[in-house]
């Protein structure tokens, strides 16, 4: 299609859009009486209308129930999380049992890291990326100071090539073969939080596995995003925030993936705690673990429904909508911002640099503002436009498909203009 930079074109596309009436589903601040165009799903999704009733259920039930809420809620809580799983396991490609809440994201990571990174003689290092979330390098470090090793030598990051901001698949399968004999573990970002590039997971799993390595994959920025078929490219295990593109909450729940071939396998090294067992022996008080024959064998304690209901309340929309429905309104709008930003910069002196390859693109653009700075971003936040910067001069613009319009689109690039042109003075 044609794009056109025009607000008539931008309504068009919103008129055919079929997701269009999910935006009301979910509520927006206001800048100057009008709703934002927000680009910071990538950060925090914005709140499901629902939510709210599905929290209250749960408060209601507590104020009314107090502890018999556990069994004789409408929603009992000892199970609660199991209304998830299904929903969740379709969003990430997995099977239902492979799949459970718990936690928060670095917690969940460390506690697989109980389970898959186990070294050994001279399998003992771990590949990531080059400067991967900081969170996922600070539990890195922590865990290999933990099993007696150095980071520095313990530790591969696969870097991008001089000038580029991107990674190549084949230099991340290269450094893989070079260590291949040395590696315990492969965990890396699926989707890059500072650059938005969508690595080729199932390439490197395939590579990763083959050399004997376990891979695992932190989902922060993918999951809800992007395409995920964990059980079919083999993942051994992986984990998610759900407060980002998920929209389940500030500091939510993490969800976690365990590959089924290490359900009800004994061998396995795990922290194990109570609601981790058998339901049917849970409440005998036995003093030996019996596990669950599911990733739920993983959960420690039992779970926070006040903190679930949200989540709960987001992933009946997406078992509503479907990933494959998302995905397709998610290519659209990115690459008609990606042409609203070519427009603007050919009508004003600047010149914006996407980062993201696009080859390699999900949600997210991450846009250097050559020649602008920190003052444009503060601008745009002022007429309302909530973004987000990263250093050196990089804006990053994610458009979620639930709840962000074509309009938007075109109003942000309007926006954008004049916050250059009052600076220039023209």
């Amino acid at each position: 299609m044609d794009f056109k930079n025009s607000q008539e074109f931008a309504l068009k596309l919103d008129k055919a859009d079929p997701l269009r009436t999910y935006r009301d589903a979910f509520h927006f601040p206001q800048v100057n009486g009008s709703d934002v165009i927000y680009f910071t799903g990538n950060s925090l999704g914005l709140q499901p209308k629902s939510a709210s009733g599905f929290v209250e259920e749960i408060m209601k039930d507590w104020r009314e129930l107090a502890v018999e809420g556990h069994f004789y809620a409408e929603k009992p809580w000892w199970d609660y999380h199991e209304r998830l799983n299904a929903k969740l396991a379709r969003v990430v490609g997995a099977q239902e049992r492979e799949v459970t809440v718990m936690n928060t994201l670095t917690v969940n990571l460390h506690l697989l890291m109980v389970s898959f990174y186990r070294p050994k003689g001279k399998r003992y290092k771990i590949l990531c990326e080059e400067k991967a979330f900081p969170s996922d390098q600070y539990m890195l470090q922590s865990q290999v100071r933990f099993h007696g090793y150095a980071p520095d030598d313990a530790i591969i990051e696969v870097a991008k090539r001089p000038g580029e901001h991107f990674w190549r698949t084949e230099d991340i399968l290269q450094v893989i073969e070079e260590h291949k004999d040395e590696l315990a573990l492969i965990l890396m970002g699926g989707v890059n939080y500072y650059n938005g590039q969508v690595l080729d997971m199932a390439e490197i799993t395939k590579a990763g596995r083959a050399t004997g390595a376990f891979v695992g994959w932190d989902l922060a920025h993918a999951a809800g995003n992007v395409k995920l078929q964990l059980h079919d490219w083999d993942v051994d295990f992986a984990a998610w925030c759900s407060y980002k593109y998920m929209n389940s909450g500030p500091g939510n729940l993490s969800g976690v993936f365990i590959n089924e071939r290490y359900l009800n396998d004994p061998e396995i090294p795990r922290f194990e705690g109570w609601w981790g067992t058998k339901k049917e022996t849970r409440f005998l008080m036995q003093p030996r673990f019996d596990p669950i024959d599911t990733a739920d064998a993983w959960q420690l304690s039992n779970a926070p429904v006040i903190a679930l209901a949200p989540y709960l309340a987001s992933l009946e929309l997406f078992e509503e909508v479907g990933m494959d429905a998302l995905i397709a309104k998610r290519d659209r709008i990115v690459s008609y911002l990606e042409f609203i930003l070519a427009e603007i910069d050919k009508e004003v002196e600047s010149t914006f640099e996407i980062i993201t390859p696009a080859d390699a693109r999900a949600c997210q653009l991450s846009v250097f503002l050559h020649g602008e700075g920190k003052s444009l971003f503060e601008y745009l936040m002022a007429n309302g436009v909530i973004t987000d910067w990263r250093e050196p001069n990089v804006i990053r613009l994610a458009p979620a498909p639930f709840y962000c319009s074509f309009t938007d689109m075109y109003r942000f690039g309007q926006i954008l203009k004049m916050g250059i042109l009052d600076k220039t003075g023209n």
